[in-house]
């Protein structure tokens, strides 16, 4: 498993941006993402704040889904932080895993919304649905870049 790609924007509803490298620090996020500001979308008092640190799609969800939708979206489309290839998730379940210098933990899977369908004008319920990534917690801050393999 390795990072294929970095996503980051610095206000909701905007759009987002690739990066090469990006500083994730604990409690926040990556550094000049929206959640890292607190100025996501889902930055509301009501929601958990402790799954909004870090969003993870596998690089193989976008092929299928765009199959699904028959559509032509890119990976910042689909608004999650860091693109993994080869990526499975059973590896990591309940296991601390590292990227980079950072310390990483899945909390729980992050289905589509119909915020990102409306975004997108397209079904995304039905062109995620079971492959819209997973949510994860930074345990140890650090650097993360593209390339750089998954450890467990």
């Amino acid at each position: 498993m390795s990072l294929h790609a970095i996503i980051i924007g610095e206000k909701a509803k905007e759009p987002l941006r690739y990066v090469e490298s990006a500083q994730a620090v604990k409690g926040k996020g990556l550094e000049g993402d929206r959640y890292f500001y607190g100025q996501g979308t889902f930055n509301k008092p009501q929601l958990s704040q402790d799954v909004r640190e870090i969003s993870i799609l596998p690089f193989e969800s976008l092929a299928e889904c765009n199959s699904r939708l028959e559509s032509h979206l890119d990976f910042l489309d689909l608004r999650r932080n860091l693109i993994i290839k080869n990526f499975d998730a059973s590896l990591l379940e309940e296991k601390i895993f590292s990227i980079g210098t950072t310390k990483f933990r899945i909390v729980r899977t992050c289905p589509p919304c119909r915020y990102l369908s409306r975004l997108l004008d397209e079904d995304m319920m039905k062109g995620l649905k079971h492959i819209g990534g997973y949510r994860a917690l930074i345990v140890q801050s650090g650097m993360i870049s593209v390339g750089d393999e998954i450890s467990y």
